[in-house]
């Protein structure tokens, strides 16, 4: 591949390239202090304190706890990024862009279901890149990541393959948020650090295939972006409705295989058996679609709309092509007795 291409690309949609600051009040930080951690802080006058060196407070009382990565898609200022990145609703976000301008981002939508968020900023006339109209992608293809790495090394650039497709992970922004399974990621070689997180995996065409999401602690060259069409959908409901639509269905489930049938003694290695996931939970979530059409705990749907739900295809992997609204039918097995239930998808508020 030569040189000057990849060199061309990158000139292209380097500007639109944003980094993320991620900022907080100095006395909400000290009200977050975890009280297991009071034994080892310095003493001051009224007790345990927090010690931040003076260098990194601003004027403001702000102290600066992160970064992350993004990328402008539209001139007047809409920039897309990951979910975690703006997940602290106590926390401040600074957009700068590549001239070194610094706007503070209003977070328009966040998706409940994919890492991905969507900002804006007060500016017009900026330089964005362009989402791919078509998501097909191959094995081996060269795809190039553009990012904050570490919050610290702005416009950091890597180049990489396509390594695979359609992966499912387990994911935690952080220690204190709970684990989150994401699917049908892109795996790619092309280094990922913390902070390039928001940031965007692009095709040699220059446009972007994906949002940099995830990396595999322990591992070398395995990282992941959500495919861009997950923003493309929120991007139009944003136009369209005003926040982003994800359709609920209202159950909890355990996907069913071999070792689930032998283990609870099954009658099928396939499906999704309604279950709560702790006492105070419902497996047929209230007033949701699946309770008005009378799913119950401990009934095993095997499929919706005529397609297998298994392993390789749970539940969540075909509400993501439905929408609010859609009429959907479900084969259960209760008691050993196959019945058919329809439904209207609801909107998951």
């Amino acid at each position: 591949m030569p040189e000057e291409k990849v060199i061309s690309i990158i000139k292209k949609i380097m500007p639109a390239v944003v980094s993320i600051v991620i900022t907080k009040h100095l006395e909400d930080l000290e009200k977050e202090i975890p009280k297991e951690l009071y034994p080892f802080l310095p003493m001051g006058p009224h007790g345990p304190e927090l010690k931040i060196p003076e260098e990194m407070i601003d004027r403001h009382g702000m102290v600066q706890i992160g970064g992350g990565s993004g990328f402008i898609v539209e001139p007047n200022g809409i920039v897309l990024t990951n979910k975690h990145v703006v997940s602290d609703p106590k926390a401040e976000y600074t957009v700068i862009v590549d001239d070194g301008r610094k706007f503070g981002a209003e977070i328009l939508t966040r998706d409940p279901i994919n890492d991905v968020a969507i900002l804006k900023i007060k500016t017009q006339n900026l330089p964005t890149i362009k989402l791919v109209e078509s998501i097909q992608m191959d094995l081996g293809q060269t795809v190039i990541a553009i990012g904050n790495a570490l919050g610290i090394f702005k416009n950091t650039v890597s180049l990489g393959i396509i390594s695979g497709l359609s992966r499912s992970i387990t994911a935690q922004a952080d220690p204190n948020s709970p684990p989150q399974e994401m699917r049908g990621l892109i795996q790619t070689d092309a280094a990922i650090n913390h902070g390039n997180s928001g940031g965007p995996l692009v095709n040699l065409e220059g446009m972007a295939i994906g949002i940099n999401a995830a990396i595999v602690f322990g591992a070398q060259n395995i990282s992941f972006a959500i495919p861009i069409s997950a923003a493309k959908r929120d991007l139009a409901d944003l136009k369209k409705f005003g926040h982003i639509r994800r359709p609920l269905l209202g159950v909890r489930y355990i996907v069913i295989d071999e070792n689930l049938k032998e283990k609870m003694s099954l009658p099928v290695d396939y499906g999704a058996l309604v279950v709560k996931e702790t006492q105070q939970d419902h497996g047929v979530v209230p007033k949701s679609p699946a309770e008005k059409a009378g799913l119950h705990e401990l009934d095993i749907i095997l499929s919706l709309n005529n397609k297998k739900i298994n392993r390789d295809h749970p539940i969540q992997d075909y509400l993501e092509n439905l929408n609010v609204g859609d009429k959907i039918e479900l084969l259960v097995l209760r008691s050993k007795k196959e019945i058919k239930i329809h439904l209207t998808l609801a909107e998951r508020k």
